[in-house]
C-alpha cells in the first residue's frame, strides 16, 4: 500500500513542469537582464553627469560593482544546493535585488540624495560620502541579489523537463532557444528604450522602469509556484571538494598502491552524484588518491568522508582544478569587453550620434551593435556554420568548444586593436577642428566610426563566452552542473577586477607634469586612450598564447556511461528498497 502511495506521489510530481511553467521563470529572467543591462549600459553617464565622479573612479566603481556581481554566484549556487533550493533561493534574491533597485531609483529621484546640478563649464560638486554609501548600498544589494538568480534560472528551468522522459527530454532544447533568445531580447530593450528614456526623460523614470518590471516578475515568478517542479538540495559539491581535500592530506604520508583498482569504489554511495556515469581514474594529481586508500582505521561500508572518498569523488576535484586554466583564460578577455560600458561610452558622448537630424542616438546605445551582433553570430554559427564544418570535422557540435573559444579570443584581439586605431581618428577629428580644450563640445565626427569595435566584441563574445560556458557544463562533474553557471560568472569577476586594477595603475603611472594622463579625468581629447586599448591588445595576444597552450594539453575527463536499462533499474531498485 505504501509503495502505490509513493508511486501517486511520484506521478503527481512528475506531471508538475514542463513548457508551461516558462512564461514564470523567463519573466524573472527578463527583467533580471533589462535591470543589469538597462543600469550597468548608461551607468559611467549618470556616475560622471548626475554624482560628478571623476572618470577614473566612476569607471572603477562599476567594475568592481560588475565583479562583485558576478562573484556572488558562487554563494547563491552554495545556498540553493545545500539547503534552501533553487525556488526559494531565486525568490529570496529577487527581494533583495528590488530592494536595491528601489533604493537606487530614490537617490535619482530626490535632489537631496544627489549633488546639486552644473551647467557649462561651472564647478561641479560632487557627490559627498552620504550620498556615495546610499549609491554603493544599493548596488551591493542588487549584486546579491543577482548572486542568486544568475546561476539558478538556468538549472531552475532544466529541472521543469524529466529527463528520463523522452517527451519531455527533447522540449529542453527549446527551453534553451527560448532562454537565451528572451535574454537577448531584454538586454535589446535595455540599451534601447530604458537608455533613451535615462537619456531624454529622466534617471528616476529610467531607473523606475526596470524597477516596476522587477516587482511585477517576482509577483509572478511566485504565482507560478504550484506548477514548477521543486527538486530537493542534493548536498553541496563544494563540501565533496573539501572532503577529498581534507582526507588526502591526512593520509599524506601514507604510500600510494600500486594497482589503482584497488583505490575504495562504492556505487551505492555514489548513486545521486553519478546517474549518467562513473568518473575513472586518471594518473595526474596522484596526490589526491591517497584520498581513496582504504586504511586500517577506515569502514568501508560506512565511511567517514573527511577520512575516505571514492575514485569517483577524487576524480571530481581532479576535474575541476583541471579546468582552472582554461577558466583563467577568460579572464582578459572580460578585462576587454568591460571597457564598452566604460570609455567606450565616453568616446561615443564625444563623438555625432545623429541617425537623423531629428533623432540622437544615446551614447550608452551603441552596445546595441554587440548585441545585435552577437544574436545575428550564433544564429549565423547554428544554421550555418556548424552543418558545413561538421561535414569536415565530422564532430555533431561542427568544432569542440576549445576551437570555438580560440576563435573569439583571436576576433577579441582584433576589436581592441580596432578600438585603439578610431581613438587616433577621433582625437585627430578633434584637433583639426580646435576642439582638443573643449571636453564637452561634439566633435563632428560620426558615431559610427566606433562601430566596427562593438561588431567585433559581439561576433567574439558569441565564440567565446558561449564556448566558455559550454565547456563549464561539458567537462564539470555532473554534481556540479548547477554551479557551472557560476564557475562562469566568477571568470566574468575576476576580469572586472582585473579592469578596476589595471585602469587604476595606468592612471597613476601615466600622470605626468600638467595633468598629462594616458586616461584624464576630465578631457579624453587630451588622453593616450588609444595606447590603453593597445596595451589590452597586447596583454590578449599572450592570453591567447597562453590558451593555446593550454589548450593543446588539456586532458577531457574521462567517464564510463551508464547503460539507460541498467540505470533505469537501479533506480527502481533504489526506489523499491526505499519504500519498503
Amino acid at each position: 500500500m505504501e509503495v502505490m502511495n509513493t508511486k501517486k506521489e511520484n506521478s503527481s510530481r512528475r506531471m508538475k513542469g514542463g513548457m508551461i511553467t516558462m512564461p514564470f521563470i523567463f519573466a524573472n529572467e527578463v527583467c533580471e537582464k533589462l535591470a543589469v543591462v538597462g543600469f550597468g549600459t548608461n551607468m559611467v553617464i549618470y556616475l560622471t553627469s548626475e554624482l560628478h565622479l571623476p572618470l577614473t573612479k566612476a569607471a572603477n566603481t562599476l567594475t568592481n560593482f560588475g565583479g562583485t556581481a558576478s562573484l556572488t554566484p558562487l554563494l547563491g549556487a552554495f545556498i540553493a544546493d545545500t539547503f534552501a533550493g533553487r525556488f526559494w533561493t531565486i525568490t529570496v534574491a529577487s527581494i533583495i535585488y528590488q530592494i536595491g533597485m528601489i533604493i537606487l531609483t530614490l537617490s535619482a529621484i530626490l535632489p537631496q540624495l544627489r549633488p546639486p546640478s552644473c551647467t557649462g563649464d561651472e564647478y561641479c560638486k560632487e557627490a559627498n560620502s552620504s550620498q556615495l554609501a546610499i549609491l554603493y548600498v544599493s548596488l551591493l544589494l542588487t549584486a546579491f541579489g543577482s548572486g542568486g538568480i544568475r546561476p539558478c534560472v538556468v538549472a531552475f528551468g532544466a529541472d521543469q523537463f524529466d529527463e528520463n522522459d523522452e517527451k519531455q527530454k527533447t522540449q529542453t532544447w527549446k527551453f534553451f532557444n527560448w532562454y537565451y533568445f528572451c535574454m537577448g531580447f531584454s538586454m535589446l530593450v535595455a540599451v534601447t528604450v530604458i537608455v533613451y528614456i535615462q537619456d531624454n526623460i529622466g534617471w528616476g523614470i529610467g531607473f523606475g522602469v526596470p524597477t516596476i518590471a522587477m516587482l511585477i516578475s517576482i509577483v509572478v515568478f511566485i504565482f507560478g509556484y504550484p506548477l514548477y517542479r521543486n527538486l530537493d538540495p542534493a548536498g553541496s559539491p563544494f563540501t565533496r571538494l573539501l572532503q577529498v581535500c581534507v582526507a588526502a592530506y591526512k593520509k599524506r604520508k601514507l604510500d600510494m598502491v600500486n594497482d589503482t583498482s584497488l583505490l575504495y569504489q562504492n556505487e551505492e554511495l555514489d548513486a545521486d552524484i553519478s546517474t549518467a556515469g562513473k568518473l575513472l581514474h586518471t594518473k595526474q594529481m596522484k596526490f589526491l588518491d591517497r584520498a581513496a586508500i582504504v586504511s586500517e582505521e577506515d569502514n568501508p561500508k560506512s565511511p567517514n568522508l573527511w577520512r575516505l572518498n571514492t575514485v569517483h569523488r577524487v576524480e571530481e576535484l581532479k576535474s575541476i582544478i583541471r579546468m582552472g586554466p582554461i577558466w583563467a583564460s577568460g579572464i582578459i578577455l572580460i578585462t576587454a569587453y568591460a571597457q564598452q560600458h566604460t570609455f567606450s561610452v565616453q568616446q561615443a558622448k564625444t563623438m555625432d550620434r545623429h541617425l537623423i537630424q531629428s533623432f540622437e542616438i544615446p551614447a550608452a546605445s551603441m552596445t546595441v551593435f554587440t548585441i545585435t551582433t552577437m544574436l545575428c553570430t550564433i544564429a549565423f554559427y547554428d544554421r550555418v556554420f556548424v552543418p558545413i564544418t561538421r561535414k569536415f570535422t565530422g564532430l555533431e557540435r561542427g568544432i569542440s568548444f576549445l576551437t570555438r573559444m580560440g576563435i573569439g579570443f583571436f576576433i577579441s584581439v582584433l576589436a581592441t586593436l580596432v578600438a585603439g586605431f578610431v581613438e587616433v581618428k577621433r582625437k585627430e577629428a578633434a584637433s583639426s577642428h580646435g576642439l582638443v580644450d573643449k571636453p564637452k563640445s561634439i566633435i563632428p565626427i560620426s558615431v559610427f566610426w566606433l562601430v566596427p569595435q562593438y561588431c567585433l566584441h559581439g561576433i567574439a563574445e558569441a565564440f567565446m563566452s558561449i564556448g566558455h560556458l559550454e565547456f563549464f557544463y561539458d567537462q564539470s562533474p555532473e554534481s556540479m552542473k548547477s554551479t557551472a553557471a557560476a564557475l562562469f560568472w566568477t571568470a566574468i569577476s575576476a576580469g572586472n577586477y582585473l579592469s578596476t586594477l589595471l585602469v587604476s595603475l595606468v592612471h597613476k603611472f601615466t600622470s605626468g607634469p600638467g595633468g598629462t594622463n594616458w586616461l584624464p579625468d576630465n578631457n579624453l581629447n587630451k588622453g593616450k586612450l588609444e595606447y590603453f586599448y593597445w596595451l589590452i591588445t597586447l596583454l590578449q595576444v599572450v592570453n591567447l598564447i597562453y590558451y593555446l597552450f593550454c589548450a593543446r594539453f588539456y586532458t577531457f575527463k574521462p567517464i564510463q556511461m551508464h547503460k539507460t536499462e541498467d540505470l533505469e533499474t537501479k533506480k527502481d531498485g533504489i526506489e523499491l528498497v526505499n519504500n519498503v
